[in-house]
């Protein structure tokens, strides 16, 4: 079952709606005193329906959930499509790129109304586990990196993050640092992957993949990673990463 509501967030896009996703699992109405974990997915409109996907393709993951009957609930929320607003939404660093110019991200503010704001109307109008264990993240690209800013600096609300082909190149250097200053908690788990296609998408990719690997690594929390042979950036390859890192989830 998937609802679809409207979404504002104020600070970011004042009035303007965007569409919310609520998946629950089929055993929602038959156990009705059930409790479920929750996993946000960035780019919400990327994630259920290929109508509704940016390139008519989605990861189609109400699919796998079926098949799987997990039990969970899962939160997507659309980005914003205007411009140059996505990447301002998802990036917690500012940047520049020779095409775009000067990108000042905003992703502190986009994790802050998810985790203030959102997080607790879906506590308050579904049957989740609020708690930290069973709070998960996950997104592709600049969503990939908003995951992983989420697992950095927003710990106390998420034990797991799935990260997938991370657009860390935007600002590799001032990521690694964020993460070497950073407190993150040693029973954290994050999931990263890169597709071998696509690591050479943007200049000294594999160097600042490496960085970021390394800098978490030196945090010992646990963190899976892994190249995927003929990988690329795109929907239908990260759709073919969803039993891996739900196992790796655990849940």
């Amino acid at each position: 079952m998937i609802f679809k509501w409207d979404v504002t967030i104020p600070p970011l896009s004042g009035k303007k709606p965007r569409r919310g996703y609520v998946y629950l699992p089929d055993s929602y109405d038959d156990e009705p005193q059930k409790m479920y974990p929750v996993l946000y997915i960035i780019d919400g409109h990327n994630v259920f329906f290929d109508s509704d996907a940016t390139y008519g393709k989605s990861w189609g993951i109400n699919a796998y959930m079926r098949w799987t009957k997990k039990a969970m609930i899962i939160v997507a929320i659309e980005c914003n499509h205007e411009g140059n607003r996505r990447l301002i939404e998802y990036s917690p660093l500012k940047f520049e790129t020779g095409s775009l110019g000067k990108i000042d991200g905003k992703g502190k503010v986009y994790m802050d109304w998810l985790v203030k704001e959102l997080k607790p109307f879906i506590d308050a109008r579904f049957r989740t586990l609020p708690d930290r264990d069973n709070t998960l993240i996950c997104g592709s690209s600049m969503g990939g990196l908003m995951a992983l800013y989420a697992a950095v600096e927003y710990g106390r609300y998420f034990s797991k993050a799935a990260c997938l082909s991370p657009s860390i190149w935007v600002a590799p250097e001032k990521f690694e640092r964020m993460i070497a200053q950073a407190n993150i908690r040693r029973d954290t788990f994050i999931y990263m992957d890169y597709g071998s296609e696509e690591l050479g998408n943007h200049a000294a990719n594999r160097e600042a993949l490496a960085g970021v690997v390394n800098a978490l690594r030196s945090k010992e929390i646990d963190l899976a990673f892994r190249i995927i042979p003929g990988g690329t950036h795109s929907e239908a390859s990260w759709e073919r990463q969803i039993p891996v890192f739900m196992e790796c989830f655990g849940i």
